[in-house]
């Protein structure tokens, strides 16, 4: 099983960061996890609420333990509202399902961690952690 590197998550960070700042998106915060759901990265911009960590995180973080993307989980929610909600629960509230948490494969297709970012629109985060985790030659799956 490939291992999500250091070296792989400072590079979706910084990149995230890029894609946010040629598009002129408000200040972002980005957190890289691993598979069991711990940081391996993270940044907050300058100008960023200090709340974004938390926001983030809980995107990355219910990715890897519902293992979809952040608009499947999105979709589940509007669909069955009270299945996220005992997710959620179950989880101790640490599931936030909306776009801008997005899973992150390695070229087998093995989930390898999950990238969670806040700051802008949910489709704007949703985007800067796809532009980095592909400029880190990994797969995302929003």
């Amino acid at each position: 099983m490939s291992e999500l590197k250091l070296r792989q998550a400072k590079r979706i960070l910084s990149k995230g960061i890029a894609y946010g700042r040629d598009r002129n998106l408000k200040p972002l915060a980005i957190v890289v996890l691993d598979p069991g759901g711990h940081p391996k990265a993270f940044e907050r911009e300058d100008g960023a609420s200090p709340g974004r960590y938390a926001v983030a995180m809980g995107k990355a973080y219910g990715c890897l333990m519902l293992g979809m993307g952040g608009s499947a989980m999105m979709a589940r929610a509007e669909q069955q509202a009270y299945f996220m909600a005992a997710m959620n629960g179950l989880f101790g509230g640490r599931v936030v399902p909306v776009p801008g948490g997005v899973l992150v494969r390695d070229r087998r297709g093995q989930i390898i961690g999950a990238v969670g970012v806040s700051g802008d629109v949910s489709e704007n985060d949703a985007a800067a952690a796809v532009a980095g985790i592909e400029a880190a030659g990994l797969t995302a799956e929003p």
